[in-house]
This record gives structure tokens, sequence and C-alpha cells, in this order.
């Protein structure tokens, strides 16, 4: 018996959400939208009889038929493919039980391959050599050796946290040269501190960090310090520095003495040379309707990551998402829904590694879920055996639902297979779609209703299945393992509360004779136009190689050519465009997709107005911006509409001042106040308004604004 619980210092490692928000109103409730509003709805309604346990779901008896939902997926989109590092999960020091046989185990089961190492913000005060933590719990066992064994056992890569908070270079430099020199053991991944955001610089501090000088400034170049003494030793390791999630506090805060927010401070000075950059999701939510529609809103706050990251030349940096929990109702059915929903997201919009937060956490506060489940307040995958007052946790190591719900990730996609476009016409059910490496379609179902089945009707573009009977697995409410068998693949019955998977097999003669195109890159883009180039692909020589835009679950075709490059034209300015390019055999047949390629056409090159949009101020779920207007045409205006278009869901306009500003679903229009209607030609004077606006997610500066219809230049 411990002498401390770990989960009673669990502040140290894991602080409370609600002290990772900041203050005043930055920890606003999350608009519940389309997705919450069904949910509520269908929570009131009394839960579908439960299945025969040892009968596969497909015939689910309940009182009325189950709604039909149109899954579409389109096998020609690829979104890219799963690393090996995908599915990661946290391991901390206080933990007694991380390196134990039975542990490693459950975590090799769970397709785990990515580890993260010493534990949250247990990263800023862990000192390798001496395992030790000041001011914090370390359980016996738990030393880097032991945690290498169970990284060993696993089959996985380790992700380890340098300190940096009470550390120094050339003790990370130290840890790189045991790792790797002294241990062989191959440590590729470090990261350069843990939350350092949250060293009370923004006011509200958890993490430890003794350096005089807190700002982001200081950190970045902290970071380029521990770079250079870490690639000393070896120069193969790849170093990675810490961001904050766009949407998410501090994320827009701008602090006394800055010239901009952590963002817009570290990745400049970082870009080109971290190896990757890191950043943490714990979107919240104030019940279980709540937090199952966030999933939804990470795509746009990635992307909006992704273009921070561009507009500093750094657009190919990878992303580790290397902390993701829900806050509420951790340990119950809809947290595995959440997991299984967050983690494939994510890994469709380019992060490299999804570490969930963590393997044992220990009992918090107790609540129930909305089908009587009990949820422990524990944050970890696996039962650490805790209390709270007389309500006890099941044995050591028993599995909460998120673990299935990431176990069955493994059941959809592995290492080396692509992820593919797919949706579906209910906000209810999400899907996700992977194509694997032996041909096989691969399509993951998360029926977010808690009380009533829906069947699934498959629609699937650019694959076809021979009509063999699909593999199956599901994990649904209430189970302790994941249900496995055959069924029907183009139609599906999905219990409530429940993930599935449907795994396709191809028709013979359907696979084109050569690979897809490899490595496609944008080499110059106008604000019509794009130039792509990609190496040829394997496997024999293609007739034709093409390449398509993707909308929704629809391909476009843009061009074709013979060349391992081509033009893309007649783009719309200041447009976002994905791309895939495949190639075409001599019978016919397409290949499998490249990789996806984001294209953003930049405003026009010539215009009669120009527009500059300028965030000035944030607080996580809220902003302020600034735009300006200049007519630069030969003729005045008298009287002028500016229109735009927000480019996420979300973003709503509060307040405005010197414009009457007008908002319909994302698009927004300005016209002038009674003093500030003339605009002179040849740019005699500008017109400057300002907004306030909510955000419950991403909030990415508009790209395309019309003045009286013309479209303008934007800076």
């Amino acid at each position: 018996m411990h002498a401390a619980a770990p989960h009673d210092r669990r502040p140290t490692g894991r602080p409370p959400r609600t002290r990772l928000r900041g203050p005043g109103p930055v920890r606003r409730a999350l608009a519940a939208g389309a997705v919450a509003a069904a949910l509520l709805a269908t929570a009131a309604r009394l839960p579908a009889a439960a299945a025969d346990a040892t009968t596969l779901p497909g015939a689910i008896a309940a009182a009325d038929e189950p709604a039909a939902v149109d899954v579409t997926v389109n096998a020609d989109q690829g979104l890219g493919t799963l690393p090996d590092t995908a599915y990661g999960l946290n391991s901390a020091i206080w933990d007694a039980h991380m390196n134990t046989p039975d542990t490693q185990d459950l975590v090799k089961a769970a397709g785990i391959g990515m580890l993260r190492y010493p534990g949250g913000s247990y990263g800023d005060i862990y000192h390798w050599q001496t395992h030790t933590a000041p001011g914090g719990y370390v359980a016996p066992g738990t030393d880097f050796d032991s945690f290498m064994g169970t990284v060993q056992k696993a089959g996985a890569q380790p992700i380890l946290i340098a300190n940096y908070g009470s550390g120094t270079p050339e003790e990370a430099a130290g840890w790189v040269r045991y790792a790797n020199v002294t241990k062989k053991y191959g440590a590729k991944f470090w990261e350069v501190g843990n939350e350092l955001y949250g060293n009370g610089h923004y006011g509200s501090g958890w993490e430890t960090d003794e350096h005089a000088d807190r700002s982001p400034a200081a950190y970045a170049h902290g970071v380029l310090d521990y770079i250079s003494a870490m690639k000393a030793v070896d120069p193969t390791i790849k170093v990675g520095a810490v961001l904050t999630t766009p949407g998410n506090w501090p994320d827009g805060v701008v602090a006394d003495g800055d010239g901009a927010d952590w963002n817009h401070t570290v990745v400049p000075l970082v870009a080109g040379k971290a190896d990757f950059v890191i950043v943490h999701w714990y979107p919240g939510g104030s019940d279980a309707a709540g937090m199952l529609t966030t999933p939804s809103q990470l795509a746009g706050e990635l992307q909006q990551l992704r273009a921070e990251l561009a507009a500093a030349g750094a657009a190919d940096t990878p992303i580790a998402l290397t902390e993701t929990n829900s806050n509420v109702l951790m340990d119950t059915q809809p947290n595995a829904l959440f997991a299984a929903d967050t983690y494939l997201t994510a890994l469709a919009n380019g992060v490299f590694t999804v570490d969930w937060w963590d393997t044992h956490n220990g009992a918090g506060t107790i609540s129930t879920a909305p089908d009587g489940a009990t949820d422990y307040g524990d944050m970890g995958l696996l039962s650490s055996g805790g209390c709270t007052g007389s309500v006890c946790e099941p044995p050591v190591n028993t599995p909460f639902p998120p673990y299935y719900g990431i176990q069955m990730l493994s059941h959809a996609g592995r290492p080396g297979d692509q992820l593919v476009n797919a949706g579906t016409d209910d906000p209810l059910v999400a899907a996700h779609a992977v194509r694997q490496a032996d041909g096989d379609l691969s399509v993951l179902l998360i029926n977010k209703d808690p009380s009533a089945s829906h069947t699934a009707r498959l629609r699937l573009s650019g694959f076809t299945a021979d009509g063999s009977p699909a593999d199956v697995a599901v994990f649904r409410d209430r189970g302790s393992a994941i249900e496995t068998g055959t069924g029907d693949g183009s139609s599906r019955t999905l219990p409530p509360y429940s993930i599935t998977t449907l795994t396709l097999h191809p028709r013979g003669g359907t696979a084109a004779a050569v690979g897809p195109p490899r490595s496609p890159k944008v080499t110059s883009v106008t604000d019509t136009t794009a130039t792509l180039s990609w190496s040829p692909s394997t496997g024999g020589a293609p007739v034709r190689y093409e390449v398509y835009r993707q909308q929704g679950t629809t391909s476009e075709l843009l061009t074709g050519t013979n060349a391992t490059s081509a033009t893309v034209r007649n783009l719309t300015p200041g447009a976002t465009y994905t791309l895939n390019v495949l190639a075409r055999d001599a019978d016919g047949r397409l290949s499998r997709a490249s990789d996806p390629v984001t294209v953003r056409t930049t405003s026009p090159a010539t215009s009669t107005c120009e527009v500059a949009y300028r965030l000035t101020g944030g607080w996580g779920s809220g902003f302020n911006a600034q735009v300006t207007v200049t007519n630069t045409g030969p003729n005045p205006i008298d009287g002028w509409t500016l229109a735009y278009s927000f480019p996420d869901n979300g973003v709503s306009v509060t307040g405005y001042w010197n414009a009457k500003v007008a908002q319909s679903g994302r698009n927004v229009i300005a016209t002038p106040v009674a003093y500030n209607a003339t605009l002179a030609a040849h740019g005699g004077n500008s017109v400057s308004f300002g907004f306030t606006g909510a955000n419950s997610g991403a909030y990415s500066a508009p790209t395309v604004f019309t003045l009286n219809g013309t479209v303008c230049t934007t800076t």
C-alpha cells in the first residue's frame, strides 16, 4: 500500500482541467450544435432492449424500426497513411502499475504504438539521472529502463519529455546519450517540456518553469538551445516544441510585454528548426451530448494550426497530439465513442500520433452516465482500483470503456493502411474509413444515440466489394469486451452508444496494376492556379495521372497528364482545396489515392479594392478583430457592402463597431455607418471597423472578401 495514492498526487502530473483554461469568460460552455440537440432529444427515450450477449448486433430488439442512415465512403479520396506511432498512450511515474506484466499485455493488446513518459506536467520536474521529481510522488518500478521494457514488450516507440521547466539542455542531452548511445534504445521522439504556456505568464499557472523569463519568446529560444544540445549527441532524433491548440486558452491571448500570442511568437522562431510541434486537446463539454459533438471541431482547429505553420514557411511540420481526453464521464461508454472519433479525426487531419491521457490515473468525483453506468472520474484507460468515499473502482487493470474504444481502432486500420474519406447524413452517426494494405476496406461507425439503434446503409465509391460476408467487430454500451464475427457488409444495425467496424473484401480484378503516385507537393500557387509534382507510381507504368479535388465525399476531376506534374487552373482566389493524385492503368482502373495535398490560393493579384483582416485580441473562446477596407480603384465609392465568410462553423459575431455587421450561418455582411460610407478613389482613405466573435473551436481568418461584388486583394 502506497504512502499516498497516486491520484492524490495527480494535480502535479495532470492538474484538474478547469485550471488550464484561464480566468473569466475563457471557459464558457461549448455550443452543443445539431449533434447535441439530437442526443438530448433521444436521451429521454427508454433504452432499446439489449441483444442476447452471444449474438452480434444486426438484429437488435427495439420497439421501433431503427432509423436509416446513409454512410458514404469514397476510397479514391486518400486522407493519409496511418504511421506506426498513430495510436498512443501516456505513462506516468506516479503510477505503480505502469510497468507490470498485466499492464504491458493490455497495452500491447490495445494496439498502442507510442508511449509517452514521464507523464504530463511531471515532465517539467523530472530528473532522469536520479529518477526524482521534486514536489511530486515517484512510484517504485517506474524508472526509465523499466518504462523502456514496457515499450519494447508492447512493440511501441517512446516519446520522451525533456525537462524544460527545471532542467537544462545539458541534462536533456545526457538523457539522449544514455538512451541512444549507452543503451541503444533508439528513442526517436523528444518533446521540450510539457504545457509551458501554463507557467503563469498568462495568469494561470500549473506548469513548473524556473526561468526568470517565462514568455513565449524565451521558451522558443530555449527550444533552440535544447535542439542544439540534444542533436549534438544524436542528430537522428526528432525534437518538438509546445504550441497551443487554436480555439483553446491561451490561444489568442497576448500578455503584457509580448507582441503576439503564444503560437504567433513561438512558430516563427522555431519554424524549420523544430522537427515537429505538440498540442494538447481537452475539449470539455458539460455532459455526454456536448462532449460527443467536440471531435467535429478538431478538424478545423488542426487546419488553423497548419495555416499558422504555413504562414511561417513550415507548412509540412508534423503535428503530435500528445494528450487528449474528455472532461466528463471519463470512464463510461460516451468517452469510448469520443476516443475512437477523436483519434481517427486527428489522424485524418495529418497528426502523426494521438496519445490518450493516461494509462492509470485514480478515482475522482463520482457521477452517473446517461445509460446509468458509474463514472469514477478517472482519466485512466485502466482501473487503479481506488475509491472515492464508499464508491470503489473495479479491480486494478480492469479496462474502462475508452480502452475498448481505442482497441477498436486496430480493427479498422493498422500502420501502413490508408485513411479514406467517409461521411453520413445523420449527426448521431459518425463514420471513418480505412483502405487496408491487403486491399480490404474497413468502415468504423459510431452511434452516438444513447437509446436508439440506427441502421447504416453503405454507399461505396472507388471500391467494389466481392459480396462475401464482412468481418464485424462491435463494442456496445455496457460491454466488457469486443464482439467479433461476420455479417452483411451493405447494411448494419448499430446498437445505441456503440462502435462497429465492417471490413469488406474487394472483388477480384478490380485493383489497379499500378500503385499510387508518391509524395505529391505543391510547387507553386497563384490566385487561380496551383502546380503539383509527385514521384512516379510503382508496380507498372501508368497510362495517365489524374488530379482530383475532394468535395465532401465526392471527387471532382480537375486535370490529367502523362507527366509527373500538373497545373490546376480556374481556382477561386483565397480558397482552400484538398487534392489527391491517382494513376490510371492500361485497363482504365484507378490506383489508390496519393496522400492528400492542401492548396490555398492567394488573393487576386490585382483588384480595385484591398482588405486587411487582423486579430486584435483573444481569450480562447472569443476574439476581437479589425477589418480595414481600401478602395484602390479609379472611382470613389459612396456606400459600400463588404461580404465575407468564416471558414469554420461555430463562429458568431457578438458585437461590432464602426459598421453594421449582420451574419447568416457562416456568411457575414458589413455595411457603413453614416460617417464612413465614402471610400475615395486610388486609396485616398481607408475605413476600419471591428467586431467581437465567439468561437467553439477554430476561428480561422476569412480569406475571401468582396466589396460591392468585387473580390479584393487581402493582406
